[in-house]
């Protein structure tokens, strides 16, 4: 499953990053550009939902019909090999999910310096992000409740429920765009990450982080 909104950009090479996936679907919450055309044009299957992350992840799961889900944003790209890793996991961990490797799809150090630090968030904390990607069976995904139609931080919240102790981390990378990083400033997007998930954690409403958010 792919959220997508005005993700021309990204979405074409992201589905072929994926395209050893049994199924393809791309759910898109209302874009005003080509994302839907080149969605269907590049062979997946297009759903159209109300826009949010959480509620077009949710969306993209009802229509999924396989046993097991993965989720992946649209910005970005699963390394090669990634299915391989992923029928591994499938084959002898039923009862967990899975993420991938955060990587950024940049030169600068400061790519390599979040990087490492999201390491040692996954590592320490059993916290990966969206953007790594999200394997989980059907029967998981189910009992955990899914995906909440939260603006902000569904990542997290279906991460909590999940708990660290059913998450393995995979060795093959998601590249994800840098843009953010960017536009934002490494350092300065990357503290509003974080100052973000500790106001989420301290219990402020993922409606109210999200307006802080940007």
């Amino acid at each position: 499953m792919i959220p997508a909104v005005d993700a021309a950009e990204w979405i074409g090479p992201c589905i072929v990053a994926v395209r050893a996936a049994d199924e393809i679907i791309v759910v898109d919450g209302g874009s005003a550009d080509e994302t839907p055309a080149i969605a269907e044009r590049n062979g997946a299957r297009l759903v159209r939902s109300a826009r949010g992350r959480g509620v077009q992840l949710a969306a993209g799961a009802a229509a999924a019909q396989g046993d097991w889900l993965l989720f992946v944003h649209a910005d970005t790209l699963l390394a090669p090999g990634w299915r391989e890793a992923a029928d591994r996991h499938m084959a002898r961990q039923r009862g967990k999910a899975a993420c991938f490797r955060f990587r950024l799809d940049a030169r600068e150090w400061q790519a390599r310096l979040i990087e490492t630090g999201v390491a040692l968030r996954v590592r320490l904390l059993g916290l990966p992000y969206g953007d790594q990607g999200l394997l989980i069976s059907r029967r998981l995904y189910d009992e955990t409740g899914g995906y909440r139609p939260l603006p902000l931080m569904e990542d997290i919240d279906l991460v909590d429920r999940i708990g660290g102790v059913r998450l393995e981390r995979l060795s093959v990378a998601a590249l994800t765009s840098p843009d953010r990083w960017r536009r934002d400033g490494w350092l300065r997007r990357s503290a509003r990450n974080l100052i973000c998930l500790a106001l989420y954690r301290s219990g402020m409403s993922a409606e109210r982080v999200a307006r802080l958010y940007g």
